[in-house]
């Protein structure tokens, strides 16, 4: 790490204040607060801070929430019941569950678990409900937060049993990844109860510059969609922490929460995944590896309109492009012909469950900085160009909804755009205002440098 990035972490280190400022009639903590906080601390509180962290040396990997929380005692869950919402993900670098951080945590009473999506050991396929049911390895109960009536939110029985809910999730930065809505339910449903919502933050694992996409267009229905609920570009380049932050002080939801942040120390918004020393543990079946949130965000969307294959069953989920009338070597040479930063296909060619098939396989250069959400959409010019199909009127043909497509982009106006024969490079210059004004519209609630 440089220099710069060492002097960050010893601020984010010390600079002790609370409040972030989400609400005056709903408290949001940050605990240590962003380093944009308006409010500097008292000179003496910043040397006293200075005295205890200087000593130490400063660590070249991201210190996670989990690892801050345990450092200081767990002393922010000291005599609490507390729920806990996580899934295999919520680990800290040395692979403990924060179940069993939690459950053998002095003063700490862990007395039931939650799950979203993908279910407590994340081995339940996307899009599929579960029950509650009992944990057997622990004894407690799981509280469905992806249950077969559609409920993603915590009742207030659940709630009553206990004082505050942790959020330890590892999100992948992507608004159609359905953490973050559940997160948000889980938010609202706390501020209605009058419990505490405490966030052990994360990194992002696509970073906290690339900012992709625009916002929601009306024609969207928030609340009737986890993959399009908050209204946020695409990519939006914030942390857990500091999305809940957003979603409290913008009052996204009908009852902002008591929300308590323990921050990581030593994480910087141009780190991605592979620069944070920690270990990937899968987030869900498909996003696998500590790369997969980038492959994910770059074909994803493709994915649900359908008509190639983006890896799925092959062991490269997200990764490749194919079908079986692509040739390789053109359709490479038209996707590299554009210019894409940061990104590289070289030619593909593999066995499907059922045919021989050619494409490319993406790589990334500058995983930080790559272009992802655009990937998607020269595809389909590519497709379009190499061989004169139309993969929107292949979709007719077949039947299939566009629904979900509009969803995960959040507007219907880019389907309908290229659909008319726009080109990509129109479509992601169109998003440049929602991102200026989403950049802006974040830039109170970010924590980390």
């Amino acid at each position: 790490m440089n220099t710069n990035r060492n002097l960050a972490a010893l601020l984010c280190a010390f600079i002790l204040l609370t409040g972030c400022g989400a609400s005056s009639t709903s408290p949001s903590r940050v605990l240590p607060p962003a380093i944009t906080a308006s409010s500097p601390p008292p000179p003496a509180q910043v040397a006293a801070a200075a005295d205890k962290t200087v000593a130490q040396p400063v660590e070249q990997s991201v210190k996670l929430g989990s690892e801050v929380l345990a450092s200081r005692g767990f002393s922010a869950l000291a005599g609490k019941r507390v729920g806990l919402l996580t899934n295999p993900s919520g680990v800290n670098r040395r692979g403990q569950s924060i179940i069993d951080v939690l459950r053998h945590a002095p003063q700490v009473k862990l007395v039931a678990l939650f799950a979203g999506e993908h279910g407590l050991h994340g081995d339940v396929p996307a899009g599929k409900h579960f029950t509650d049911h009992r944990d057997p390895r622990t004894g407690l109960p799981v509280f469905s937060l992806y249950s077969p009536g559609g409920s993603t939110a915590p009742t207030p029985a659940m709630l009553a049993q206990i004082d505050a809910l942790v959020y330890d999730l590892q999100d992948i930065g992507c608004r159609s990844y359905t953490f973050i809505a559940s997160m948000g339910a889980a938010m609202n449903a706390c501020g209605k109860a009058g419990k505490e919502f405490i966030i052990l933050d994360r990194p992002n694992p696509l970073g906290g510059i690339r900012v992709e996409g625009n916002l929601l267009a009306p024609e969207i229905d928030q609340l009737d969609s986890l993959v399009a609920r908050w209204n946020v570009p695409y990519v939006y380049g914030m942390t857990c922490g500091e999305l809940a932050r957003m979603i409290n002080g913008e009052r996204w939801i009908a009852n902002p929460c008591k929300l308590t942040v323990i921050p990581m120390l030593g994480w910087q918004r141009d780190m991605v995944w592979r620069d944070t020393g920690l270990p990937w543990v899968p987030t869900s079946p498909n996003v696998r590896t500590a790369d997969a949130p980038l492959y994910y965000v770059a074909t994803g969307i493709l994915g649900e309109l359908g008509g190639v294959n983006i890896g799925m069953r092959m062991n490269k989920q997200f990764q490749i492009v194919a079908a079986p009338w692509l040739n390789a070597d053109r359709f490479a040479a038209r996707m590299n012909g554009y210019g894409l930063y940061g990104t590289h296909f070289s030619p593909y060619r593999g066995q499907s469950a059922t045919n021989l098939i050619q494409g490319v396989e993406i790589h990334f250069t500058d995983a930080a900085r790559a272009t992802l959400t655009a990937v998607n959409f020269y595809v389909l010019d590519a497709v379009k160009t190499e061989t004169g199909r139309d993969l929107f009127a292949d979709a007719v043909k077949r039947g299939s909804s566009f629904a979900m497509f509009d969803r995960v982009n959040g507007t219907t106006a880019t389907r309908l755009a290229l659909q008319a024969g726009q080109r990509p490079s129109q479509i992601v210059q169109s998003w440049a205002r929602d991102e200026s004004a989403f950049r802006q519209r974040r830039a109170k609630y970010l924590i980390y440098p």
